[in-house]
């Protein structure tokens, strides 16, 4: 068996495609979607991510807006941006690139964008909103996720999704999603004992831990779906996921590449996002 790739780089060309006419119509009603992206710091890699959302932006026809504050900035000189923002009716949706350096405390900025402004989905209220069933705005990496088993006509209900990861940008939203499309879930940890039998049982296997080759072959059941969030670079420099991909192809029945999969997703997703929060300004002020 070899499985087949779940190209997420095409999956998301087309999501950003079909934004298009929404936009369009956006424009035709005097709004244009825009999205504010905050960096702090020169993280090289936080800057790699912030160009190429920055970029998608402008490929997609939404305004984007960069803020970058300068490493040493302190909490309440980021909160006082975010606040701006918030009052700023052109920006519809704000991202503040993670991780923040030490020690700007993250998730008290998180909290502090306007809810229906946080196209990332880490507000506590859409949190929440996802927990309860009723998403407001979906975690970017887990809606994008749902989108490719969406496309290879995988329908999560009945059957065992495993999620590694806890995270709350990955592995608690992902496993909340799944659980919400009657998915029978498991969510695995740091913390979880023999861990290999527990993925062994995965129609559904997402792997977002943040550990290199961590899934080898023998830890998936033939012909599952395996997901790779994973983000880890090798000694070369190279983008690596968390699943063996080459052991690992000759088991699953589906498998997401990395780079190539996962990725480009999380970015569509923010589009998306972004774009539905025009939308609803756009209602809320009878355009």
């Amino acid at each position: 068996m070899t499985a087949r790739l779940i190209d997420g780089k095409a999956l998301a060309a087309q999501l950003r495609a079909a934004l298009a006419p929404r936009i369009v119509a956006l424009r035709e009603r005097g709004v244009q979607p825009g999205l504010a992206v905050l960096l702090v710091g020169d993280d090289p890699a936080s800057a790699v991510y912030v160009r190429n959302k920055i970029k998608a932006c402008e490929d997609t026809g939404i305004r984007s807006v960069f803020e970058h504050l300068p490493a040493g900035s302190s909490q309440d000189a980021l909160l006082r941006k975010v606040r701006a923002l918030n009052q700023d009716a052109r920006v519809h949706g704000i991202l503040v690139q993670m991780p923040l350096p030490k020690p700007l405390d993250g998730q008290a900025v998180v909290e502090a964008i306007a809810f229906d402004k946080d196209v990332d989905g880490l507000h506590a209220t859409n949190a929440g909103l996802t927990l309860m069933g009723q998403p407001h705005f979906r975690s970017c990496t887990p809606y994008g996720v749902m989108k490719m088993l969406e496309s290879i006509g995988v329908d999560p209900a009945g059957k065992h999704a495993v999620v590694i990861g806890r995270s709350n940008m990955v592995g608690k939203p992902m496993a909340m999603l799944l659980l919400s499309a009657n998915a029978t879930v498991t969510l695995c940890h740091s913390g979880t004992k023999d861990l290999a039998s527990i993925t062994r049982q995965a129609d559904i296997l997402v792997a977002a831990a943040g550990r290199r080759g961590l899934v080898t072959a023998d830890m998936v059941k033939p012909g599952a779906v395996v997901i790779d969030v994973g983000t880890n670079k090798t000694p070369e420099g190279k983008l690596a996921g968390d699943v063996d991909f080459e052991a690992v192809k000759s088991v699953a029945g589906w498998i997401s590449p990395v780079p190539g999969g996962v990725g480009p997703m999380t970015i569509a997703m923010l589009l998306v996002n972004t774009v539905e929060a025009a939308e609803r300004a756009a209602r809320s002020q009878g355009r």
